[in-house]
């Protein structure tokens, strides 16, 4: 029940010490400040690793071949692997990896690049058409190579966004126009560009690559092998699909080129979804660091409420002894200073929330440094956080309450 003159108690003792009073507010509005903000850049470097990832499928993982570094059944350290055309058609076919898309990569050497007798300086790769869905590219104009180029062999091209910019800067499209490789005419069928400001990745000039190993003596063998996995709903649920595939994987291209199963050398395999559970460990633990260092802010605020409200107990003893005399109950005495602890603490609280949540709002969408993107709180968790400090102030503000209601009256009305 609403009661106008407790409420009108408490701003009086307000009133009466402002000083005392702000400062106690203003450690409690400091710690919901502190913790909200360290939150908000918790978030931000989830929503950063999430963006990096995102340049290309998170789902991805790429294949490529080294030295191996054991020796193994009679083979000596330091031998090259070179993957062939039959080791990604048994995987694609065998292998019981449940993956969405497949494509290879195959660079061809001691090649020359001349467009209008001008020598590009690009590098020229065979592939597939899957490999445009793996790299997260997109088309900016025309196609991309597709399976009809890669079963007859074609000789067409697909150049970046930064290529058509440096080399076609003087014709409105360079769809239909030809660059020679090694002698041999490649007609422009479509311009790719890549998300995010990897600009490394738009150097490349793809052919098929079946075109690939028969111009440029490339025979069977390919440099990369790339695969995506399907997204599934839960993060966990990818990581282990993840993993059994990139096992079965590793067994079967050791198994296949002599390699010994303790070799980690020999054939690499770079998995985004592992490096992104790794960040997101590291992200989760910086969270929980957070939290920690805002709790013990806010505990500082409350154990500051509570002295404030032990010092107002003894201000008041002999109000409180009268009281007493008079036949005030123990839960009126009670209720008396809680209700001021309680409102100290949620108007606080509620400040330091509101300056916090606005100032993510207006900066953290301009905040985009290296793995941090838009630092921001989920508002329910705020206000939950609020709602945890004012219960957390109620109790500060018992105790001191608690203590009000043992003192005797004889004692009370003695105290100067």
């Amino acid at each position: 029940m609403f009661d106008i003159e407790r409420w009108q108690e408490i701003f009086d003792t307000i009133r009466k010490n402002k000083l005392r009073t702000f400062l106690t507010g203003l450690s409690v509005a400091s710690g919901i400040f502190i913790l909200v903000i360290l939150l908000g850049f918790g978030q931000g470097m989830q929503n950063g690793i999430a963006a990096e990832f995102k340049e290309d499928a998170a789902t991805s993982l790429w294949v490529w071949p080294r030295r191996t570094s054991i020796e193994y059944n009679g083979l000596n350290p330091g031998r090259r692997i070179q993957l062939k055309n039959d080791n990604f058609e048994t995987i694609t076919t065998t292998l019981k990896g449940d993956f969405e898309k497949a494509s290879v990569l195959y660079f061809p050497n001691d090649i020359q690049v001349v467009y209008n007798n001008d020598l590009l300086v690009y590098n020229v790769a065979g592939t597939n058409g899957d490999l445009q869905t793996i790299e997260n590219e997109f088309l900016s104009e025309g196609r991309y190579i597709n399976e009809t180029d890669v079963q007859q062999n074609a000789k067409v091209a697909v150049i970046s966004n930064k290529i058509k910019r440096e080399v076609f800067e003087h014709l409105e499209s360079p769809l239909g126009e030809y660059l020679t490789i090694s002698g041999a005419g490649f007609r422009i069928v479509g311009v790719f560009g890549e998300h995010g400001q990897n600009e490394g990745e738009e150097e490349r000039i793809f052919i098929p690559i079946t075109t690939a190993q028969l111009s440029f003596n490339g025979g069977d063998n390919i440099n990369n092998m790339n695969f995506m996995l399907p997204e599934l709903e839960s993060f966990d649920e990818m990581v282990a699909e993840n993993t059994e595939f990139t096992d079965q994987l590793m067994r079967y291209l050791k198994q296949k080129h002599n390699v010994s199963p303790e070799d980690d050398r020999a054939i690499r395999i770079w998995n985004p979804i592992q490096e992104a559970k790794r960040y997101f460990a590291l992200t989760g633990s910086i969270k929980i660091f957070f939290w920690g260092v805002g709790f013990f802010t806010i505990i500082a605020g409350v154990v500051s409420v509570s002295n404030i409200m032990l010092i107002v107990v003894k201000e008041r003893t002999r109000e409180i002894g009268i009281r007493k005399a008079l036949g005030a109950q123990p839960w009126s005495i009670i209720g008396m200073i809680m209700h001021e602890a309680i409102f100290v603490t949620a108007i606080a609280g509620f400040t330091g929330l509101i300056f916090s949540m606005g100032l993510l709002e207006i900066v953290g969408p301009h905040v985009e440094v290296d793995y941090i993107l838009n630092p921001s709180v989920n508002f329910n968790v705020a206000v939950s956080t609020v709602l945890l400090l004012i219960v957390a102030g109620t109790l500060a503000g018992f105790f001191p309450a608690w203590k009000a209601v043992k003192v005797q009256v004889i004692e009370a009305l003695r105290d100067e």
